[in-house]
């Protein structure tokens, strides 16, 4: 019966196609609107990493000074010093730790067709691409042993690699580059995890920049390299490189991976006593409370989600509510001409459950067709979306489960707004009608 009634559904959109076509694209835009926007959302509130992102963890620790401090108050510096980030590497806490600064740098390449070209990497240690399950096409990471060292090896990504070396394997080559030569230890393979999380410089680097290069941190401080990011002074400095190291700027990041995030609190006590020892020499003098962040905790902690992404969301669904209430009317029209059908139907023994069926699976076809058009239109929103920026050409696609979200909310909307049209229809009084004919 119900493939039956189905059927009827399809056929009823040709009784008054002017009518259906007007329902049809007005539930398709404010699915599309909807959709859309909260596809965005969506993907900037996807977990970067969801196999471990409960037993990654970054700390935050106050070096600020006392001076126009209020207790409690949030802090908008993420990062730390370098003597602090060396202290937690060289702790034995966790399974793994890394610390981290981004860098760039130019390379020379040995095909002389491409010139001198710049490049943006990540400075770290050997546990960053165990830590965060960075994927090799060829070679594989540094050695911690080159970590001591500071040894001159480079870590390419394989859209870099492809452009200096070609498609050929590059593992073992040297390439002049930040006014050395290194070695190619490895070329990761496709990875961009999206928030790119494990350095945050705003909501645009998190979705847009992706990492070209990787270095020892330990090269790259032997070699003076600055930072490419933002670093917070809290006190004046001499200048020099050793200077940079020896102050209380803050320009590294730094996470932890715990076996098990029951080590969660033993993480935390350490990092309490460590500043607790520092506080002893002088540091620390806020006492702000030292806190731990898993991914998603970072991630809400950053507002990498702003809220003009949670306001235009919000919109889009009232649009859609304003789609809605249209569609009751034009649906309680549609139905009001088939009063004396209804009733025909009432008199040769049909239920007002069989009526309201009925009419109410027509109304499901209706949001059928409303979302294979709102898929359409949804698409060309997010092409449109993609062309303001670069972060928002990263976040503005469609999956497989927002294209089920589609379908799911169009049908849900069109049966939604036929409930009171149908119940409308089901109220017809046969006795009535039949005289009428």
């Amino acid at each position: 019966m119900l493939h039956y009634y189905f059927l009827l559904g399809v056929k009823s959109l040709r009784r008054n196609p002017a009518l259906t076509a007007l329902m049809v694209l007005i539930l398709a835009i404010g699915v599309a609107a909807s959709v859309s926007t909260l596809t965005v959302l969506h993907v900037m509130s996807g977990d970067p990493i969801p196999q471990k992102s409960d037993r990654l963890f970054a700390a935050q620790i106050d070096v600020g000074p006392k001076e126009n401090y209020v207790p409690g108050q949030s802090r908008s510096d993420h990062q730390m010093t370098y003597k602090d980030a060396m202290a937690f590497l060289n702790s034995k806490q966790g399974v793994r730790r890394a610390a981290m600064y981004g860098v760039d740098g130019v390379v020379e390449p040995a095909r002389k067709e491409l010139g001198v070209t710049s490049m943006d990497g990540v400075a770290t240690s050997a546990d960053f691409f165990a830590m965060f399950d960075v994927p090799f096409l060829y070679g594989q990471a540094w050695r911690e042993s080159e970590d001591g060292s500071a040894a001159d090896v480079v870590v390419f990504s394989r859209k870099k690699a492809e452009k200096l070396f070609g498609t050929v394997n590059p593992v073992g080559q040297k390439i002049r580059m930040m006014n050395g030569d290194y070695t190619v230890v490895g070329v990761v393979d496709d990875w961009k995890p999206s928030p790119r999380f494990f350095i945050y410089n705003g909501r645009a680097a998190a979705f847009a920049m992706e990492d070209e290069f990787f270095i020892p941190i330990s090269n790259a401080i032997r070699r003076e390299t600055p930072h490419s990011g933002s670093m917070s002074c809290s006190s004046s400095r001499e200048p020099g490189w050793q200077s940079l190291l020896d102050s209380e700027c803050t320009w590294f990041h730094f996470w932890f991976e715990l076996k098990s995030t029951n080590q969660r609190s033993e993480l935390q006590t350490y990092i309490d006593s460590y500043v607790s020892e520092q506080q002893k020499l002088g540091r620390f003098a806020r006492h702000a409370p030292n806190k731990l962040f898993n991914v998603r905790e970072w991630l809400v902690e950053r507002r990498v989600i702003g809220d003009d992404s949670k306001i235009s969301a919000w919109l889009a669904f009232g649009f859609l509510l304003l789609c809605l209430v249209n569609t009751i009317g034009l649906l309680l029209a549609k139905f009001s001409v088939r009063a004396s059908e209804v009733g025909v139907r009432r008199a040769l023994g049909a239920s007002k459950r069989q009526i309201f069926t009925q009419f109410l699976i027509e109304a499901a076809v209706v949001g059928l067709v409303g979302a294979l058009v709102g898929v359409g239109l949804a698409i060309g929103a997010l092409q449109l979306i993609a062309l303001q920026s670069k972060a928002l050409a990263a976040v503005a696609h469609m999956d497989w489960v927002m294209l089920a979200v589609t379908f799911l909310m169009s049908v849900s909307a069109a049966v939604l707004a036929g409930i009171l049209p149908t119940w409308r229809a089901c109220q017809v009084t046969p006795a009535i009608q039949l005289k009428l004919q």
